[in-house]
C-alpha cells in the first residue's frame, strides 16, 4: 500500500480507502462487512469512510461493530463520518450545520462507531440556512474538545471552502483540512478546476468518492447488465438513469476496449487515473464482495503504468478534461 499525506497536514492516509456508502447496512450483510473490513486492513488500508447518512445510522453501526471485532490498535486506522442528513431522526434540528446538530451528531457517530474520536469528520453539504462561522466555530469546539482530529467538507463549492477558510483565519481557529468530492474519468471539473487554487495555496486535502462513476467505469455495465449492483437496488432509480446514459456507455464501452488492449481491467485502470493526479489523498472504494475488493485494491501495483502516453489515450476516447478558468 502507498501512504500520502492528507493535504498538508501530517495525516498519512492510505492511497486506496473503504466506504461504506449503499452497502454496510443495507447491501451486504453485516458478516460481509466485517469481511470487507478485514480484507482492506490487511492489505495496508487505514482509512475507513462513513456518515450518519448512509443506511440512517446503520452502516456507522454495523463499522463500529467490525471494529470493535477486529479490535485493532487505535493509532492504526482512521475513520470518519459526515454531517448534514440526519440519521433515524431527521426533525429540524435533526439535519443541518447548526451547532446544535454538527455537535449532537458527533456525539451520536461516536456513539455508533464505538469509538472515543473521529478522525476526519466532514460537513456532507454545504447549509445555506446556517452562518459558515457557526460550522466553522463548532467544529473548532470539537477539536478542542478531542472528539475530532480534522474536519472538512464534502461536495462544497470552492467559494464556500474559501469563505470557511478565511472565518477560521479571522478568529484564530483551526480551518478546513479536507474535501470529499466526486472525482473520476466522467466528472473532474472540481478537483481539476474549481479547487486548484485551493490546492496550490491552502493546502487541501481530498478523500475523493465515486472514482468508477458509480459503477459505470467497473467494467459491470459495459454489457448493459445491471443485474445483482446498486443500480438494481430500491430507490436507485434515479442513479440508474444518470449511470446508463447513452453518452456516458459509449465512452465506457470505448475505454474498455482500450482497458483490454493494455491487459488491465477497467476498474483498476479507472482507479489508477484517479491516484495519477497529486491532488488526490486517497480514493474511496466500494464494495459489495470481498473478491471485488480484493482485485481492486492491487491497483497500486499497475501505477507505474500510467504513464503520459496512455494518459493521452484515455483523454482522447473520454473528452472529459475540463477547460481551466481564466482569472
Amino acid at each position: 500500500m502507498e501512504y500520502r499525506r492528507l493535504g498538508k497536514s501530517g495525516l498519512q492516509v492510505s492511497a486506496l480507502s473503504l466506504g461504506s456508502w449503499l452497502t454496510f447496512g443495507q447491501q451486504i450483510s453485516d458478516e460481509t462487512a466485517d469481511e470487507l473490513m478485514g480484507v482492506a486492513y490487511d492489505a495496508g488500508v487505514n482509512f475507513f469512510d462513513n456518515a450518519e447518512g448512509y443506511a440512517e445510522g446503520k452502516s456507522e453501526i454495523v463499522m463500529g461493530k467490525s471494529l470493535k471485532n477486529h479490535g485493532w490498535e487505535r493509532d492504526t486506522f482512521i475513520v470518519s463520518s459526515k454531517v448534514f442528513f440526519g440519521a433515524e431522526n431527521k426533525g429540524p434540528n435533526g439535519i443541518g450545520l447548526s451547532r446544535k446538530h454538527v455537535i449532537e451528531a458527533c456525539n451520536a457517530a461516536l456513539r455508533r462507531l464505538q469509538v472515543d474520536y473521529l478522525d476526519l469528520y466532514f460537513c456532507h453539504r454545504p447549509d445555506k440556512n446556517t452562518p459558515i462561522e457557526e460550522t466553522v466555530f463548532a467544529m473548532n469546539t470539537l477539536l478542542q474538545q478531542g472528539k475530532i482530529l480534522y474536519w472538512g467538507t464534502s461536495e462544497w463549492s470552492a467559494a464556500e471552502i474559501m469563505e470557511a477558510i478565511s472565518v477560521a483565519k479571522q478568529y484564530n481557529l483551526i480551518g478546513p483540512t479536507m474535501e470529499q468530492p466526486q472525482y473520476n474519468l466522467l466528472e473532474r471539473k472540481k478537483v481539476e478546476n474549481e479547487y486548484l487554487h485551493l490546492f496550490n495555496n491552502h493546502g487541501l486535502g481530498t478523500t475523493i468518492w465515486s472514482p468508477l462513476a458509480s459503477g459505470l467505469l467497473s467494467g459491470k455495465y459495459t454489457k448493459g447488465s445491471t443485474g445483482d449492483t446498486r443500480l438494481d437496488m430500491k430507490g436507485m432509480e434515479w442513479l440508474k438513469e444518470s449511470v446508463l446514459a447513452e453518452e456516458k456507455l459509449d465512452k465506457a464501452k470505448k475505454l474498455q476496449e482500450y482497458a483490454d488492449e493494455l491487459n488491465i481491467p477497467l476498474a483498476k485502470l479507472s482507479l489508477a487515473w484517479c491516484l495519477n493526479n497529486p491532488n488526490v489523498s486517497t480514493v474511496i472504494l466500494g464494495a459489495s464482495k470481498t473478491e471485488q475488493l480484493k482485485e481492486n485494491l492491487t491497483t497500486i501495483d499497475i501505477l507505474p503504468r500510467i504513464n503520459d502516453e496512455v494518459i493521452e489515450k484515455i483523454e482522447s476516447i473520454m473528452q472529459t478534461k475540463p477547460v481551466l478558468s481564466q482569472f
